[in-house]
This record gives C-alpha cells, sequence and structure tokens, in this order.
C-alpha cells in the first residue's frame, strides 16, 4: 500500500513539475498576436537558452519552431515530411554548424505563426532522426520584420503592396 502511494505521489509531482519545465523551454506555445492596420504582429519571449521558440502550423499541423536567422531555409525533419504534406525535392549538399549533409528541397504551401499567414515558402528536408524541432530560417523570416528588445522578439508582417 505504501508503494503505491508513493508511486502515486511521484507521478503527480512529475506531472506537476512538467508543466514549468515545458514553459521554461518553450514560453511560446499558445501564441496570441494581433492585427492591427493590416500588420499582423506577434510578440515572443526568449526561453531559458535564449533561443526563440514558439508552436505554429505548416499545412495546418501543429509544430514547433526554432527562430534561427543563420538558415537559408524553413529546415525540417525529413521524418515529420509525409506528416505535413511535404513531399522530398532535388537533393542538395548544406553546409551546417555539424558538417555537410545531403537535404531534399521542398515547398510549404501555408505557414502560420498567430496571425502570420505565409505561402508558398521554401524549406528543406535534413536528415534529423529524432528531432521534432523545425528551424525557421530565412526563407520564411525575409517575409517579415523582426525586432529585438531586451529578451522580446517581435515579428510583423506588413500586408503587400
Amino acid at each position: 500500500m505504501y508503494l503505491a502511494a508513493w508511486a502515486l505521489a511521484l507521478g503527480l509531482l512529475a506531472l506537476l513539475l512538467n508543466e514549468p519545465l515545458e514553459e521554461r523551454r518553450n514560453p511560446n506555445r499558445e501564441v496570441a498576436g494581433r492585427v492591427q492596420g493590416g500588420v499582423a504582429e506577434l510578440s515572443l519571449r526568449q526561453n531559458h537558452g535564449n533561443h526563440y521558440l514558439l508552436n505554429g502550423l505548416i499545412n495546418g499541423r501543429e509544430v514547433e519552431f526554432m527562430i534561427d536567422t543563420g538558415a537559408s531555409d524553413v529546415a525540417i525533419p525529413a521524418q515529420l515530411g509525409p506528416e505535413l504534406g511535404l513531399s522530398p525535392g532535388h537533393a542538395e549538399r548544406y553546409s551546417t554548424a555539424n558538417g555537410t549533409i545531403t537535404a531534399h528541397r521542398t515547398r510549404i504551401d501555408t505557414l502560420e505563426l498567430g496571425p502570420i499567414r505565409l505561402h508558398n515558402v521554401n524549406a528543406s528536408l535534413l536528415p534529423a532522426p529524432g528531432d521534432e524541432v523545425i528551424l525557421l530560417g530565412m526563407s520564411a523570416l525575409k517575409e517579415l520584420e523582426l525586432v529585438q528588445r531586451g529578451e522580446t522578439l517581435t515579428l510583423r508582417q506588413y500586408p503587400e503592396r
């Protein structure tokens, strides 16, 4: 009986601690932005490692992004491609922080970050076994204004002219 009580107590403790830890890792899981005067705006908080992670959508499916201004494309782990409706195109060699890799070009129909909507975005499917964080690279970020103040990054999408 004592063993069952301890197991239950440890299980409840793990559940209670998991939420704050996840909030520290990705403080932008529930992104809410605004649209004012045709400008879509989203403010992100830095995580405990000084990165900007946020949840968003690729082709209507929820994913987790990490802002990466050093990545040329949106970089997606290849195992997520089929789930996100992405087909691998021609292979290309890329130089990354971890060395040279071969990845496949693809195109995202719709990428959503709160009120921000991007269409027809270049992306790459990378060999990244087990990883599910998608790098939000310059093929998407070039369409936005980025302003960092302190520990907050604001993304703005202006209407097309």
